[in-house]
This record gives structure tokens, C-alpha cells and sequence, in this order.
């Protein structure tokens, strides 16, 4: 007897992080939603049979636009400032909650047997953890039983140190653990060492490999599986003297290796946080990559940011992913996106069950 399609619905979606990761797990994805329209026009692109509405998500009906009930609803809604203290912040008309009760609201109307809600690990600390206790509250009330944990991209095969808040529910009765960890951490230099040599401000749409297919590691090899040439080698011009900031910057080090004299515009220097003109280390996952171009993230071995393609690799993105925009929306796109390696460790998870 053929299994029964298992579709997905991936609200606050993106570029699409989540949903590669469902579909690399054997999940359909029948819907998604992402009011970006630079973010909706990459999902597109990359999910060319999926139907996405880029709208307000308040506005929009979910059984008007699915016609069978999903196996799972998953997505991250923005929960800046969330705060569920009290009955009075518990509603929708609270600009700070109305987002996330937009996802319950999905999830009741349309009655997932799963559902996988993701945001920052901060929201675990916020409001001394009375805001993750009220968020179970509000699945609970609905009918779900959830687990959550706080997961670390480089546990997952992803060559990146960056982490997570998830939370996975169902209404089947099923206590859902976590995926293992794997032991071994894939590195920067074993993700992206085959990527072409670029310089300051370079924009090229596709390059030659540096190293053959057989030449690398297992990881490369995954993110190289559809594709013969490097593509969105692009990479953000930085003025003059920043260059010659990079140029004193060991592997692993951030701006404190820059002399005094050259950081003079900077009115009180001890304030620079200590992500920024951060130069990755190449043998071990790199810092996470979030706005990248914004903390001036610097190739291990190149005085130049990181390129598109660099970054999606440090992302779990393969080499066929196509990301649309301008550079500054492409690079907030990826430093926004889950995952899609880690994302789909936790769906295999779900389906095991």
C-alpha cells in the first residue's frame, strides 16, 4: 500500500530554509506564506511548484487555500518584545503577540497532526521563561502536546555555531524528543575551500570550482550536487580603509587586532561588539551568520567579506539554491534562514514517528 503524501505549510517562511529541509525529508510542501517580497521571489524560485501568498498573514483565510488537512505547520514568526505576562498581553490586539497567535491560529484552524514553531534562543530567557510557559499553554489549549529545546546547528552537520529555539507539538499523544547529536563538526575550510578566490566588491553570477568534485569532502560534495559552477559569487564593496582594517586580523581574531590609530572614527571603540570584523577560523564551524555584511565577517584567508555563495554554504544552502533581491536583501535572507540541514534532522525526527 503506497504512504499517504505528507504535506507541510510554511508560514513566516522566508527564503525557505524550513521548507528544504521538510522537502529534503520527504515532505510536500502545499503552501507557504512570506509578506517579503524579495524572500517570496527566492522561495519561488528554489520551490517553483508551491503556491506562496505574499500578504499579510492577519489577512489571510488558511482553509481557503488548503483543501486537505497538512501533516505539519511549521515556521518562525518574529516574537521581538513577546510577552504573554499577563490576560491582558494574551490577545491579538497586542502589536507584540499578534504574529505569533497568528501561527496558533493556523494551527487550530487547520489541525496539523505536527506542528514546529522555531525563534531565537533569547525568547527562553525572556520575561524569566514565563513566555515559553505561556506559549505551551496557548498549543496546549488547542489540543498539543509539545517538547522544546534550544539545538545548535553545528550538532546537525552544519558548519556554523549557531543556535535555536524549537518547539515541536502534536496532537497524536506522541512525547517527541530531539534528534542525536552528531559527534563529528563539519569546518569553515571543509565547507567552502573549493569556492572561487574573489576581492573586494566582486560580482560574478557564476566561476569555476577551484578544487574537483572528488577533491572534496563529503559536505562540499552534497552542497555540489547539482551543480557545475559556483554561482553568486558576489560580495559587498567595502571603502578602502576597512580593507586595510582585515589585513591585521588573524583567523578566529575581531577587531581588537586592529591598531589603535586605525579605528579613530570610532567615538568610543570599546563599545564595537565582539562579532564584528570577525575573521572566521577556518578548522572549526564558523561564528553564526546572521547580517554578515552589517559585522563584517572576513574570509579565513582573504582580506574581503564573505560572498553570497560563501554564506549559504555556512547555511547548509546547496550550490543550486538561487537567492533573489539586491545584495543587501539577498545577504538578510540567508542570515535569517534556519538551517536547512537542521531543519531537516528534526523532520526526519517527526516522521520517524
Amino acid at each position: 500500500m503506497e504512504a499517504k503524501t505528507k504535506i507541510g505549510i510554511d508560514i513566516f517562511s522566508g527564503a525557505g530554509g524550513l521548507s528544504l529541509g521538510a522537502e529534503n525529508a520527504g515532505i510536500k510542501i502545499g503552501l507557504a506564506v512570506e509578506k517579503d517580497q524579495s524572500a517570496a521571489k527566492t522561495f519561488t524560485r528554489n520551490h517553483p511548484c508551491v503556491k506562496i501568498l505574499c500578504d499579510d498573514i492577519t489577512k489571510i483565510d488558511p482553509k481557503a487555500h488548503i483543501s486537505e488537512t497538512p501533516f505539519i505547520v511549521f515556521g518562525g514568526p518574529p516574537c521581538q518584545g513577546f510577552s504573554l505576562s499577563n490576560t491582558k498581553t494574551r490577545t491579538s490586539e497586542n502589536s507584540n503577540n499578534k504574529l505569533f497567535h497568528e501561527f496558533v491560529r493556523f494551527v487550530d484552524e487547520l489541525q496539523p497532526e505536527w506542528f514546529l514553531f522555531e525563534n531565537v534562543e533569547g525568547i527562553t530567557t525572556f520575561n524569566k521563561g514565563e513566555t515559553v510557559r505561556l506559549i505551551k499553554e496557548c498549543f496546549a489549549a488547542i489540543g498539543y502536546e509539545t517538547s522544546e529545546d534550544v539545538l545548535y546547528a553545528s550538532d546537525y552537520g552544519v558548519p556554523q555555531h549557531r543556535n535555536r529555539f524549537f518547539m515541536v507539538g502534536n496532537r497524536i499523544g506522541k512525547t517527541f524528543t530531539f534528534p542525536d547529536k552528531d559527534d563529528y563538526k563539519v569546518s569553515v575550510d571543509e565547507a567552502i575551500s573549493d569556492l572561487p578566490d574573489l576581492t573586494n566588491g566582486d560580482k560574478y553570477a557564476e566561476l569555476p570550482y577551484k578544487k574537483d568534485l572528488m577533491e572534496v569532502g563529503g559536505y562540499a560534495q552534497r552542497m555540489r550536487s547539482k551543480s557545475k559552477m559556483a554561482s553568486q559569487n558576489l560580495v559587498s564593496r567595502n571603502e578602502d580603509y576597512v580593507i586595510e582594517r582585515y589585513k591585521y586580523i588573524g583567523q578566529g581574531q575581531n577587531w581588537r587586532a586592529i591598531p589603535e590609530h586605525l579605528m579613530e572614527n570610532y567615538a568610543n571603540v570599546n563599545n564595537c561588539h565582539s562579532g564584528i570584523y570577525k575573521r572566521l577560523n577556518p578548522s572549526i564551524p564558523s561564528v553564526v551568520i546572521s547580517n554578515y555584511r552589517k559585522n563584517m565577517l572576513i574570509h579565513p584567508f582573504q582580506d574581503r567579506g564573505l560572498s553570497v555563495r560563501e554564506a549559504a554554504r555556512l547555511q547548509s544552502f546547496p550550490d543550486h539554491f538561487v537567492f533573489e533581491g539586491t545584495l543587501m536583501h539577498v545577504q538578510q535572507q540567508i542570515g535569517n534562514a534556519v538551517p536547512p540541514l537542521l531543519a531537516e534532522a528534526i523532520f526526519r525526527k517527526i516522521l520517524a514517528y
